[in-house]
């Protein structure tokens, strides 16, 4: 019997792996586009009392590579992390780094007056400041009765 060593951070990478797959699998995905996403930008839901405040985490990028599309009820980002071309005489011995397109679609808890969204981009995190939709009111119609 062989012993073999236990690499929990590879087990932790193999779980996520078939859960994207899993989700991937059920999940519409964004303008038709298919698998290969390089990462998914992790992101913070802060809401108050009058907006909604979401920060994701895009390092690497420029704000003119990111596409930012906002509805009523969620938030879609899309963009692309190009791989730079440089390459050093002794070569890389590794990378770490994730280069490719990415998306994400957020469900917002509340709707939001997408026609007034301020966005940021600093330092590698987006900051989007959503303003609350006035809440419909029940309005009540008379139904005549023929």
């Amino acid at each position: 019997m062989s012993i073999v060593r236990f690499h929990p951070w590879r087990e932790i990478d193999s779980l996520q792996k078939e859960m994207n797959r899993l989700f991937d699998t059920f999940a519409p995905t964004f303008n038709g586009e298919e698998k290969g996403m390089a990462f998914t930008p992790a992101a913070e839901i802060h809401e108050n009392h009058d907006s909604i405040d979401l920060k994701l985490e895009i390092p690497g990028l420029e704000a003119k590579d990111l596409d930012v599309q906002v509805t009523a009820e969620a938030v879609a980002i899309k963009g692309e992390r190009r791989q730079e071309t440089k390459t050093e005489e002794e070569g890389m011995t590794r990378s770490e780094f994730r280069y490719g397109s990415f998306q994400r679609v957020i469900s917002l808890p509340v709707r939001v007056q997408n026609d007034q969204v301020k966005a940021d981009y600093k330092d590698g995190i987006l900051h989007l400041h959503l303003p609350k939709a006035e809440a419909e009111k029940n309005k009540v119609v008379k139904v005549n009765i023929d």
